[in-house]
C-alpha cells in the first residue's frame, strides 16, 4: 500500500490471497523489477518471475526437482505426489519412461482424430444455448465440453461426468484463510483415486477403445503401466486437463469481450482463431505457477536457494515480462512472439496435453464465432474460481446475438 511519501513499500507475494486470484499482474510486474529472486518466508518459498528465470527452471531439473510435486500445499509436497500427479512430479530418468508408455496411449493421431468428434460435442452444447440467448459461459459450456471430451478420451459415461467435474473441482478449491488442502479436497481426491481404481478394473475385464484400454496395453521393450501409474494418468488427465482448458476457455471470451477491437478481428477474419487462443493463454494462463523442489544451493539475483526449499515459477508472470513480449499488458491477438509462452511449460516437462487444449479451445471457438454475431457478458456477476495455481472464472452469465 503506498504511504504519504509514495513509497509503495516492500512488494508482497502470497499465492493464497484472495485478492491476487482477482489480479496477479501488477504484482508480478513488482516482482520482476524489484524482487526476481523473491522470497515468502511465512509460507517457505521463492517466487521466480522473469521469463528466462521461470524458462531456465523448467530446463533445469537436476536442481530444480518435480520429485515432490508442483503444489506449494504442505500436503501435497511428498515423494508420493506423484500418485495423483503423474509424471508431472517425477524426474529423469522415471519421468522419461513413465511419460514415453503414457504417450503410446495418448498418441498425436489419437488426438487429432478427435477433431470431429470435439466439433459435435461442441454443436449440441452451442446450438441449445445460443437458442436460448442467455446462460453461463462456464457452467453451460466452458465447463462441459473439456469434461465430455476428456471423459469420452478416457471411457467415462455419460452419467458420472458432472459427478467427477463436481470432484475435479474441490481439489483445486480453496477457501480465504486455508493455506492447505482442506478436508473437502483430499475427501475429492479419494474419491476420484476409488472412481479411476474401479473403471481401471473394469477395463482390465472388458477392454474398449478409450485411453483406459490403450494404457492397460502400453508397452516399451516389455515394461507395462502399473495401476497405480495409469490411476495418476487418469487423475492428472481429470483434473489438470479439464480444469485448465476449461479456464483456458472463459478467459478467451472474457478477454475478447474486454478488448472489442480485438474481438471483431476475429468475427470479420475467422481464421485468427488460433490466434486469439495463443494471446489467451499468453495473457492470461489458466495454469500460473508450478513448484519444484531445489537440489542443491542456488545463487541467483544476489541471493540463495538453499537445498531442500520450494521454488515457484511463476508462469503468469513470466508471460508479461516486457524482455520478452512487447506491450504485454496489451491483448493482442496479432503478437508475433506468441511462441514464447510459458503457459504448457518448457523442455521435457512441456505439457503432454497442450495438443488437445488448443483443439478443444479452438474449435469451441470457431463454432461460436460462426454461430453468434456478437456477444455481452455481465462482468457484476461473474466470478472467479479461488486455487494456488488455477487461474479462472467459475461463472460468466453471457448474452449472445444468434447470426
Amino acid at each position: 500500500m503506498r504511504d504519504v511519501a509514495g513509497d509503495l513499500g516492500p512488494v508482497e507475494y502470497d499465492p493464497y490471497a484472495y485478492a491476487m486470484h482477482e489480479d496477479p499482474y501488477p504484482t508480478y510486474e513488482r516482482l520482476r523489477e524489484e524482487a526476481p529472486l523473491y522470497r515468502n518466508d511465512e509460507r517457505g518459498f521463492w517466487a521466480l518471475s522473469r521469463h528466462a528465470d521461470v524458462q531456465q527452471g523448467f530446463r533445469n531439473s537436476e536442481e530444480l526437482s518435480s520429485s515432490h510435486g508442483v503444489s506449494l500445499d504442505p500436503l501435497a509436497t511428498t515423494p508420493d505426489a506423484h500418485r495423483t500427479m503423474s509424471f508431472l512430479a517425477m524426474d529423469p530418468p522415471r519421468h522419461g519412461h513413465m511419460r514415453a508408455l503414457v504417450s503410446k496411449g495418448f498418441t498425436p493421431r489419437r488426438v487429432l482424430d478427435l477433431e470431429p468428434r470435439i466439433r459435435e460435442i461442441t454443436r449440441s452444447y452451442v446450438g441449445p444455448l445460443v437458442e436460448s440467448g442467455s446462460f453461463d459461459a462456464i457452467g453451460d459450456l466452458a465447463g462441459k465440453i473439456p469434461m465430455d471430451v476428456i471423459s469420452e478420451l478416457i471411457g467415462v459415461p455419460v452419467a458420472d461426468r458432472d459427478e467427477i467435474r463436481r470432484l475435479s473441482d474441490l481439489v483445486v478449491h480453496r477457501e480465504e484463510g486455508v493455506h492447505d488442502v482442506p478436508p473437502e479436497g483430499i475427501e475429492a481426491a479419494f474419491g476420484l483415486i476409488t472412481y479411476y481404481a474401479d473403471l481401471l478394473a473394469d477395463r482390465r475385464m472388458n477392454p474398449g477403445d478409450d485411453l483406459a484400454s490403450a494404457l492397460c496395453d502400453a508397452e516399451i521393450d516389455g515394461a507395462r503401466l502399473n495401476d497405480n501409474d495409469i490411476i495418476g494418468f487418469l487423475f492428472l488427465m481429470g483434473v489438470a486437463g479439464n480444469e485448465t482448458t476449461t479456464k483456458l476457455l472463459g478467459h478467451a471470451l472474457w478477454w475478447a469481450w474486454r478488448n472489442p477491437d480485438q474481438r471483431r478481428l476475429v468475427w470479420d477474419d475467422p481464421t485468427r482463431v488460433a490466434d486469439w487462443v495463443e494471446e489467451t493463454l499468453r495473457y492470461d494462463a489458466s495454469s500460473q505457477g508450478l513448484a519444484r523442489t531445489a537440489t542443491t544451493d542456488l545463487h541467483l539475483h544476489g541471493g540463495t536457494i538453499a537445498s531442500g526449499d520450494r521454488v515457484l515459477l511463476l508462469v503468469g508472470a513470466g508471460n508479461r515480462d516486457p524482455r520478452v513480449f512487447s506491450n504485454p499488458d496489451m491483448f493482442d491477438i496479432s503478437r508475433p512472439e506468441n511462441a514464447n509462452i510459458l503457459s504448457f511449460g518448457f523442455g521435457r516437462h512441456f505439457c503432454l496435453g497442450a495438443s488437445l487444449a488448443r483443439l478443444e479451445t479452438r474449435v469451441v471457438l470457431e463454432e461460436i464465432v460462426s454461430a453468434v454475431s456478437d456477444y455481452d457478458i455481465d462482468a457484476d456477476r461473474t466470478r472467479r474460481v479461488h486455487s494456488i495455481n488455477v487461474r479462472g472464472m467459475s461463472h460468466m452469465p453471457m448474452t449472445v446475438e444468434p447470426r
